[in-house]
């Protein structure tokens, strides 16, 4: 086996275990990206760490009077009362629809959406995120939109950060053992005698 096939088995045998899972009430109105509204920091990150936010699809949250009733991945369509939901309304009433995109800090993103900022750089995280950290430094919650004052509702998020078993980090750093072997016993074979 070539030895950066060795290598490339190695970083592939880094199996990610998440980490126990934080959950944080982030508010319509005291963490909107406008107005009088703050991020709510949550978990510290390391650019490329992989990390995941889980918002329930049914947690609802509202920008102001009817129809602005979302949940996390914010007003993109049509949304009807449950009978039972956060809006208090009838079942059967709508209390959501398309509002379009609000651009700010350099992203354009549903008003209503579950928003991460990273080192000052936002992006979308919806209902359910997977993936790396874009920047390093604290993810900061936010609700999205122009302005906060008639913001009601929040939503829990559960946010972590994923790490590498310690199994696995003894793995991959056997593979590189086992890289580092071979190619010093190639050079040697190759040296003159």
């Amino acid at each position: 086996m070539k030895p950066y096939a060795f290598i490339a088995f190695a970083a592939s045998a880094l199996v990610a275990g998440a980490a126990a899972a934080a959950d944080f009430t982030v508010s319509a109105f005291d963490n909107s990206s406008s107005g009088t509204g703050v991020g709510l920091a949550t978990i510290s990150l390391s650019a490329g760490q992989q990390f995941t936010v889980s918002v329930d699809a049914n947690d609802l949250w509202s920008a102001g009077a009817l129809p602005r009733w979302s949940n996390a991945d914010g007003l993109t369509g049509n949304r009807f009362a449950t009978g039972t939901d956060e809006s208090g309304e009838p079942a059967g009433t709508l209390i959501g629809q398309d509002f379009g995109l609000h651009t700010q800090n350099g992203l354009s993103a549903p008003f209503g959406t579950l928003v991460g900022e990273l080192g000052g750089v936002f992006e979308v995280l919806g209902t359910n995120f997977s993936g790396p950290a874009w920047n390093s430094g604290t993810l900061t919650l936010f609700y999205w939109d122009s302005n906060n004052f008639d913001n009601t509702g929040s939503v829990l998020a559960s946010v972590a950060a994923v790490v590498p078993e310690p199994a696995s980090w003894s793995l991959m750093i056997g593979g590189f053992g086992l890289a580092g072997a071979m190619l010093r016993r190639r050079r040697a074979a190759r040296a003159p005698a």
